[in-house]
């Protein structure tokens, strides 16, 4: 779901010529908002479904970031599927980042890492009023500031680098990060693949360190539990959903501790 605003970009310039160009950084609203709605909708529906009646909003969320971010000099982050010759030759002429990767070249933009959450305390209002709130959906909106006001910029943030920084902005006790494993594990996919049921701050980044955990897959997991827990001294758990109440009670998922 999070890569919602690829698909959105590609629709707009498919439709060149026929419809406006939507740039990155109003593609990315786009896809929160429609993220968000089908995310409040399911859980109405679950929640009637239980008899339970919860208040639930969606929030768009702007994520400060620095101007000064050496992201925008080097946009590394791929999108969008492996581009033909003609596809290469057109971005470059509208002076498109576009790089190779595993043999295929591929669109790139900024991925620069959240400083704070523009609407944290309106988040912080709405649960403290028993209100479920969705927000920071795909990574959230990168927006930078000037004079007090702020723009947005074409970029994406990371998904769990932003939800770990809303967690420290609206002072959780809990930062649960859901993913398709039940636990992180080292040396994964190998023969010595060993799940860890527990981690301090101090191993976990020492492992990230040591590459165990891939920039693509687990290490922003990892890189946003170990921020939370360093500046908040609470929980952070990284698990499935099927594992979710277990890993609550520490029999299952991975616990990344003080």
């Amino acid at each position: 779901m999070a890569r919602r605003w690829v698909h959105i970009l590609l629709r707009s310039e498919l439709a060149q010529g026929e419809a406006c160009a939507i740039p990155l950084s109003v593609a990315v609203p786009e896809s929160e908002g429609e993220i968000g709605y089908i995310v409040q909708q399911t859980l109405y529906n679950e929640l009637a479904a239980r008899n339970l009646h919860r208040p639930i909003a969606t929030v768009l969320t702007q994520v400060l970031v620095s101007q000064e971010d050496p992201a925008f000099q080097e946009p590394s982050k791929p999108i969008g599927p492996a581009l033909s010759d003609e596809q290469i030759n057109a971005f470059r002429e509208r002076s498109v980042p576009v790089a190779q990767f595993a043999g295929s070249w591929r669109r790139v933009v900024p991925s620069p890492a959240p400083l704070s959450i523009i609407e944290s305390g309106v988040v912080q209002q709405l649960c403290d009023s028993g209100v479920v709130v969705i927000a920071a959906g795909g990574g959230g909106i990168p927006v930078v500031s000037n004079n007090d006001r702020i723009a947005g910029v074409d970029a994406v943030v990371d998904k769990d680098l932003a939800s770990a920084v809303l967690a420290i902005d609206i002072n959780v006790s809990m930062f649960l990060i859901l993913t398709d494993v039940d636990q992180v594990s080292l040396d994964f996919g190998t023969p010595r693949e060993r799940p860890l049921l527990t981690m301090t701050v101090e191993e976990a980044q020492r492992h990230l360190n040591d590459g165990q955990f891939p920039r693509g897959t687990m290490g922003p997991k990892v890189e946003g539990a170990i921020r939370f827990v360093r500046q908040t001294g609470n929980r952070a758990i990284i698990t499935s959903v099927q594992c979710v109440a277990s890993a609550i009670a520490g029999l299952a998922g991975t616990e990344i501790t003080p």
